[in-house]
C-alpha cells in the first residue's frame, strides 16, 4: 500500500453497533427484521419455484399423451384401432404417471 493511503485505512473493522446506529443510517430499518423478512421472501421462492415446477411437469405429462395419441396412425378395423391406442397409452402412461407423482411430491 501507498505510504500517503496509510491514514486513510482504518485501524480496525467499523461496527455500527458500537457506534449505536445502524448501518446506512437506518434506511433499511432493523438489521434483524431486515433479515428475518429476507429469509421469509426467500422461502416464499423456493415454494414458487415448487409450484413452477410442478406445473411443468404436469404440463409435460398432458402433452408428452396428447402427442402420443395424434402420432397414431390408425388403420384396420375398430378392434385393431382400440388396440393400437391401448399400446400406445401402455407405453406413455408410465412414464407420465411418473411426472405427475413426482410433481406432486414436490409440492408435499
Amino acid at each position: 500500500m501507498r505510504p500517503e493511503l496509510i491514514h486513510l485505512w482504518p485501524s480496525r473493522p467499523y461496527n455500527w453497533r458500537m457506534e449505536g446506529e445502524h448501518p446506512f443510517g437506518g434506511l433499511f430499518g432493523d438489521p434483524d427484521d431486515l433479515q428475518r423478512r429476507l429469509s421469509e421472501f426467500a422461502e416464499q421462492m423456493q415454494g414458487a419455484q415448487r409450484v413452477a415446477w410442478a406445473d411443468n411437469a404436469i404440463k409435460l405429462a398432458v402433452d408428452m399423451t396428447v402427442a402420443a395419441i395424434h402420432s397414431i396412425d390408425l388403420s384396420g378395423s375398430a378392434d385393431e384401432q382400440a388396440t393400437q391406442v391401448r399400446d400406445a397409452i401402455r407405453m406413455i402412461f408410465p412414464e407420465a404417471v411418473t411426472l405427475v407423482r413426482e410433481a406432486r411430491e414436490g409440492l408435499a
